[in-house]
């Protein structure tokens, strides 16, 4: 008996986990932002920093770009070496990634099988849940308090139910909001010895001036049990556009999955040089970071006296409740030349996440938020 297959269209095709995923949310073009304000741009949507990247990274690339026509060295081994001796760790328990965020998913293809569970916080960063479910994976998410703090009481309910995968990040992304060393080290104890714990640091820099931010490396150095720390030189050493995170693992097998699933050339040359020159470069590290920490307090001080309610932040962002839709604020700001991360995770309609820019970028920021809410309330 013959079978007669119907034709096929592109979206008969899909993977129904794949149909129905979210899209990630990059936030506002910022030529179209441009075109519809007129004004310079102020972008406070990605996390960046306004503060550039040290003299020796545009050195190393500089002296680099006369080889592009050669394939990167796919393991990344210098780089892979200069993190270790960096971290006190062997080589071979390092994996690079095109953005820590590609290491994400690496850990959720080499580790996910359908209906498996993921528990991770909320609200969160998106692709926690994403990358996940693009697996058929299912997604609890834990609530913060109201005060945006650790509810260790959901956390332990939450771990009791068995995931495979523990995804959580510290300090937080969007509220910034840091775990103690004893916060931290609960989640630990609690996550089932038959689950990978994915700690994701990618804020870690900026949060480590203060005494009770713990190494979170430090705290699961001496566990046996399956774990992943993700770092990245996107945020606090200020390589967004070259795209290069890291993972260090409790062991050199869990390294080995993520590179069977890992594409061979997937952190190139450029942005392997130019992050052994930024690891190299502590003094222009220290200077972003300490920047970066009196604009926070700043900021947040100046939305406060405004009437704002602000998440405490141990990052380089505020998470902020307009008291309206973030939606309209966020388009009402784009007719200043000013971007913002709109929030939609149900519950937190209302947020905005502000990403901290120099001192006269956030002032302008500042001035135009509180002149918007005045407007919504006459």
């Amino acid at each position: 008996m013959n079978h007669v297959l119907e034709p096929a269209t592109s979206a008969s095709l899909v993977r129904r986990e794949v149909a129905g995923l979210p899209a990630y949310d990059p936030g506002a073009d910022p030529d179209e932002v441009a075109a519809l304000s007129g004004a310079r741009v102020i972008k406070l949507s990605n996390n960046e920093s306004p503060f550039g990247v040290s003299p020796a990274v545009a050195e190393a690339v500089r002296l680099r770009l006369a080889g592009v026509s050669r394939y990167p060295d796919p393991t990344g081994k210098r780089l892979a070496e200069a993190i270790g001796r960096s971290l006190a760790v062997p080589a071979g328990r390092v994996v690079l990634g095109n953005g820590s965020e590609n290491i994400l998913e690496l850990v959720c293809q080499a580790v996910l099988d359908p209906g498996d569970l993921v528990t991770t916080q909320a609200p969160g960063f998106s692709l926690h849940e994403i990358f996940p479910r693009m697996m058929g994976a299912r997604v609890e998410k834990v609530p913060v308090t109201a005060g945006f703090g650790f509810d260790a009481a959901a956390w332990g309910d939450a771990l009791a139910a068995g995931p495979k995968l523990v995804f959580l990040a510290n300090p937080c992304n969007p509220t910034g909001a840091m775990l103690s060393a004893g916060e931290l080290e609960r989640v630990v104890a609690g996550t089932p010895e038959s689950a990978l714990l994915v700690l994701d640091e990618a804020y870690c820099e900026f949060a480590r001036p203060n005494p009770e931010y713990p190494d979170g490396l430090a705290v699961l150095r001496g566990q046996d049990r399956p774990w992943i720390v993700l770092r990245t030189f996107s945020k606090a050493y200020g390589l967004a556009g070259i795209r290069v995170g890291y993972g260090i693992a409790s062991d050199a097998a869990l390294i080995q999955a993520l590179d069977r699933v890992r594409t061979p050339y997937n952190v190139n040359q450029l942005a392997q040089d130019a992050a052994i020159a930024a690891l190299g470069d502590r003094a222009h590290l220290a200077e972003t970071v300490r920047r970066t920490g009196l604009e926070l307090t700043r900021v947040a001080d100046l939305l406060r006296g405004k009437g704002f309610r602000v998440a405490p932040s141990a990052a380089n962002f505020l998470f902020i409740d307009t008291g309206r839709r973030s939606d309209r604020v966020a388009r009402e700001l784009h007719r200043a030349g000013i971007i913002v991360k709109a929030w939609r995770e149900p519950g937190y309609e209302n947020f905005i996440r502000a990403s901290l820019s120099t001192p006269e970028d956030n002032d302008v920021f500042v001035q135009c938020l509180a002149e918007i809410r005045a407007k919504g309330t006459r």
